[in-house]
């Protein structure tokens, strides 16, 4: 049974991106709306076609590494049907210790997904970040596929850029509802 139209659903390893998840969840509950969380070792990927928006958070680790419980799945991601759905991501990383892989694994789960014909939104600037190269970068290198965090290196911007980017997407969810 489904309790709300929104899924957010993570893969963590030491429960930064679950902490994340939670935040973000927190800032849709002020705007009036409830999110169902999930750890995506925990839930059938066939629930995910259910909700009209999913929330996918996936932190990328050293060079370039996909968390393991995502990896795991990832060929079955093209298969879901998510004609309907509105996607947004968001990726966890170091861009100082790895630049070069900034949030790649964030890029790996935009690609994995592509196929399921969903709706992306939540596109993020790049601007305030410093990294060489990220798999998550669109629009000419100005934009991530989703929102960026890194707790190594910007923690203290963490909190702000989730109350804008949930503003965000609130908005635009409200766009691809019309």
């Amino acid at each position: 049974m489904v309790h709300s139209s929104i899924a957010l659903i993570y893969g963590t390893d030491t429960n930064n991106t679950e902490e994340v998840g939670h935040k973000i969840a927190k800032q849709w509950q002020e705007l009036g709306e409830q999110v169902d969380l999930f750890d995506i070792k925990d839930i059938e990927l066939s629930q995910l076609e259910h909700y009209s928006m999913l929330i996918l958070g996936i932190p990328t680790w050293d060079f370039g590494g996909i968390q393991s419980d995502w990896e795991d799945i990832g060929d079955n991601l093209s298969d879901l049907s998510l004609g309907n759905t509105a996607i947004a991501l968001y990726g966890l990383g170091d861009q100082f210790g790895y630049g070069d892989y900034f949030v790649d694994a964030m890029g790996w789960l935009y690609e994995k997904l592509l196929p399921s014909n969903a709706t992306f939104i939540g596109q993020w600037s790049t601007e305030g970040y410093e990294f060489e190269a990220s798999r998550a970068c669109i629009v000419n290198k100005e934009h991530f596929i989703g929102l960026a965090i890194d707790e190594d290196q910007q923690f203290e911007l963490t909190d702000q850029r989730i109350e804008q980017w949930v503003i965000q997407l609130y908005a635009e969810r409200a766009v691809e509802t019309v």
